[in-house]
């Protein structure tokens, strides 16, 4: 299983300004790529209360759901075998069924500035939300993992049909260098972050020795070993002044460090500008330019095990520091490793804190 989305919790790492291949040249613009399947009798996801979708009750979009305008989260998976259309179908129609969210579409009250979004439910489709595009046969076999990449990067800049719920699958049949065929699916962010998205994948799948059961999970690691270890004082010089400065001064510095970071951010919110890297967003709006790329890395799950028991910390602590490594390398390589004095790169790293038993 392998991924990348647009979620940090989702491992990916999206370079700029790289040019789409041919293999999705035939893509269209405007619209959702072609659907090529099965024409039997449509599924459809409709409500089982004893009043219609038309008249369910709407549920206003919350504040945080609103900022995610525009923003998807974009999942590659890797399968062991070829895609199996009508199966998976199936099992989306019967798992996802049952989450409002993915049956619910977003509309307004009819007000001039259409400022209160709300979720309305709706009958859905499942067809419509399985996309088999068209891709060209001879960019596909002259470097399948290429075409996957390129296409992923498509998918991100194409608009969603808000009139259906928002969330969909891509399905390219056919073998790269680490699957036998690729999912790729977009979900709109307003849905949900990467850890409850995570959670529902997890929940909709079922365990290969027996498939009435859910697959299950090791316990979390516990962060043990020396770097984890709480910090033993050293002792202090006699006399309760050098005590009380010794106690205080990490105080002192970190509301200095929180004073400074502040003003920092402010003034940079005002007027102060951060200097020019190759991660940051060209000026205007990000549309204008939307071409990107996602770039997956492989890494032997050994390797990471290896490094984490001899720097006694976690996987996630090393896929962390991977991807850090991986960011500076291309930071030098672009800009040649000059000019890098008072050099500022922001970044949001977001932290579950809800539960993860699940």
């Amino acid at each position: 299983l392998r991924s990348t989305c647009s979620d940090p919790l989702l491992k990916r790492v999206a370079m700029d300004a790289s040019s789409v291949s041919p293999s999705i040249a035939s893509a269209p613009t405007s619209r959702l790529l072609p659907i090529r399947t099965p024409r039997s009798a449509p599924a459809e996801w409709t409500t089982t209360d004893d009043f219609s979708a038309a008249t369910e009750e709407e549920e206003p979009v919350t504040p945080t759901a609103r900022l995610m305008e525009g923003i998807y989260i974009v999942v590659t998976i890797g399968l062991g075998s070829p895609v199996n259309l009508p199966v998976f179908s199936a099992g989306v129609a019967a798992e996802l069924a049952r989450f409002p969210r993915f049956r619910s579409i977003q509309v307004t009250d009819g007000s001039k500035d259409g400022n209160n979004p709300r979720w309305a439910r709706t009958a859905v489709n499942v067809e419509d939300h399985m996309i088999v595009p068209t891709l060209d046969p001879a960019a596909v076999a002259a470097d399948p993992d290429r075409a996957v990449e390129d296409y992923v990067a498509s998918v991100y800049t194409l608009p969603m049909d808000r009139s259906r719920p928002l969330w969909e699958f891509h399905f390219l049949d056919f073998p790269t260098s680490e699957a036998a065929s690729t999912v790729v699916a977009r979900v709109h962010h307003s849905l949900g972050d990467g850890m409850s998205l995570i959670t529902l994948l997890l929940a909709s799948a079922r365990s290969a020795a027996d498939p009435t059961r859910l697959p299950a999970m090791p316990e979390p690691p516990a962060r043990t070993g020396a770097i984890y270890a709480p910090r033993r004082r050293e002792p202090t010089s006699p006399g309760a002044l050098a005590a009380f400065i010794t106690w205080i001064w990490p105080y002192l510095v970190l509301a200095w460090n929180t004073m400074v970071d502040v003003s920092l951010f402010a003034a940079t919110t005002v007027f102060l500008r951060d200097p020019w890297t190759p991660f940051r967003r060209a000026d205007g709006d990000v549309m204008l330019n939307p071409r990107r790329r996602f770039v997956h890395r492989s890494l032997s799950l050994d390797d990471v095990k290896f490094i984490k028991n001899a720097m006694s910390c976690t996987v996630n602590d090393v896929l962390v520091g991977a991807t850090s490594a991986a960011l500076s390398r291309y930071y030098f390589r672009k800009s040649g490793g000059s000019n890098t004095y008072r050099t500022w790169l922001r970044s949001v790293l977001l932290v579950n804190t809800r539960p993860t038993a699940s």
